[in-house]
């Protein structure tokens, strides 16, 4: 319990100085946000509660894949807030398209012969 109430705290910490960061410089807030810090950690986590190599890879490639039907997101929001939409349903429209890109992905990725 006590392990993963402190990685939940490094977690945490590394998302409060992210918006921290961004307050004061928002494109080097983006940039320290874009880094793979949390997937970073994710992967040590892993490795060390189960270092098996063949895990790993899975859990890498999968991350890799799930990454792409994200990235629209940071594409539709800025549009959405510069034609004077609301943040909130902003975010849930961003939110929503990554979800149906999700649903897309696991649809599609298994007939090109990705699983994940």
């Amino acid at each position: 319990m006590l392990a993963l109430l402190a990685k939940a705290l490094l977690a945490g910490g590394i998302v409060a100085i992210i918006s921290i960061v961004a307050q004061r410089q928002p494109t080097m807030g983006a940039l320290v946000a874009s880094l793979p810090l949390v997937s970073i950690l994710g992967m040590i986590f892993l490795w060390m509660a189960k270092p098996d190599a063949a895990n790993m890879a899975v859990h890498m490639q999968a991350t890799f894949w799930y990454v792409i039907p994200s990235l629209p997101m940071f594409l539709l929001m800025p549009w959405m807030l510069r034609q004077d939409f609301a943040f909130w349903p902003t975010l849930v429209a961003g939110c929503a398209l990554t979800v149906i890109l999700y649903t897309l992905l696991g649809w599609i990725a298994p007939r090109f012969g990705i699983s994940f």
